[in-house]
């Protein structure tokens, strides 16, 4: 798949690492939800952006939406427990997510979601992962982003200021708690010029 990706100028590394899990910053949201958020936890994260571009078998989606089927303005691709992941880096960025949050979730992440954001028009609608336990059970949700910075933005459920978060070239965010389900988040699209995005969303079993 063709890509179009202006790269950071900050990250300039022939081989992708991961850094540590220590330096992620926690901001209490309310209500019991959480986020941690880790600038440029992957270093090199221009490569892996790439790489999963080209290698991923990303498919297109349609979805009844008021009585209408309409596309889904991203490409995704999706991977469960058993199924192994595009790149040795997702696998390791997994494995220590599990580690770190061990004490706190209990479980492992085990499965990963992923989203292509082309440019600015392509975004996800305000949602929480509650399909599943997450509707009723405290979980975590972790997403790496590679490529050009978009915004995450959060809101609480009930009313409130939003929470926005810009995430791109290798940043971590983890909303844990019940963020879930006493806040929703989203992709907005962006009339600015925007290059493309990937997000690497690890759930634990039963957390869509």
């Amino acid at each position: 798949m063709a890509t179009h990706l202006q790269g950071s100028l900050f990250d300039q590394t022939d081989v992708p690492r991961l850094g540590a899990l220590t330096g992620a910053g926690r901001t209490e949201l309310g209500s019991g939800a959480w986020i941690d958020v880790l600038p440029g936890w992957l270093s090199g994260a221009d490569l892996l952006f790439e790489r999963l571009a080209a290698d991923v078998p990303w498919h297109a989606e349609r979805r009844t939406m008021y009585e209408s089927v309409v596309d889904v303005p991203r490409l995704l691709a999706f991977y469960g427990a058993a199924d192994p992941l595009p790149d040795p880096l997702l696998t390791e960025a997994r494995e220590a997510l599990t580690r770190h949050y061990a004490g706190e979730l209990g479980e492992p992440f085990t499965t990963a979601g992923l989203c292509y954001y082309r440019d600015g028009r392509d975004s996800v609608a305000w949602h929480g992962d509650r399909i599943g336990r997450g509707d009723r059970e405290d979980t975590m949700v972790a997403i790496l982003s590679v490529g050009a910075p978009r915004d995450l933005l959060l809101r609480p459920l009930r009313g409130g200021p939003s929470v926005r978060r810009p995430l791109g070239h290798g940043d971590l965010i983890v909303m844990g708690g019940s963020c879930q389900r006493t806040w929703e988040h989203c992709v907005p699209k962006t009339a600015r010029a925007a290059g493309p995005r990937i997000s690497v969303q690890f759930r634990p079993h039963g957390v869509r």
